[in-house]
């Protein structure tokens, strides 16, 4: 017989209900939020993010490193640097890409870590 995994009580346990919503955030930011990781739902994303994290890039470097095309890799990081996840500088003719802060480091160090838990 499987364990149960729903509750069976009619009771509301209303302190923990109080303590735990005073820690709750608005419905916007958890709205927000779930936007965010929607591009982390993305594995080329990933992967430009993770190249990122190596270390700052050029389109066509990052198009040759994964095998895409310029235009794929570009359509890509407009979606990251709309989410401010990169940043990017311009010199001469070219832009260079790179993470925005270490934030976007540490949600895929974490992400990583997860995955690799035995």
């Amino acid at each position: 017989m499987a364990p149960r995994t729903t509750c069976s009580c009619e009771v509301i346990h209303e302190e923990v209900v109080n303590r735990i919503k005073t820690g709750m955030t608005s419905k916007e930011e958890y709205l927000a939020l779930a936007s965010l990781f929607k591009l982390f739902g993305d594995g080329t994303r990933v992967q430009i993010l993770h190249a990122l994290e190596q270390g700052e890039m050029c389109v066509c470097d990052i198009a040759c490193l994964l095998g895409l095309t310029k235009s794929a890799v570009s359509h890509q990081l407009k979606a990251l640097r709309m989410a401010n996840l990169v940043k990017f500088r311009r010199e001469a003719q070219n832009v260079y890409y790179s993470l925005a802060d270490s934030h976007v480091e540490q949600i895929l160090d974490k992400g990583f870590e997860h995955l690799r838990e035995e």
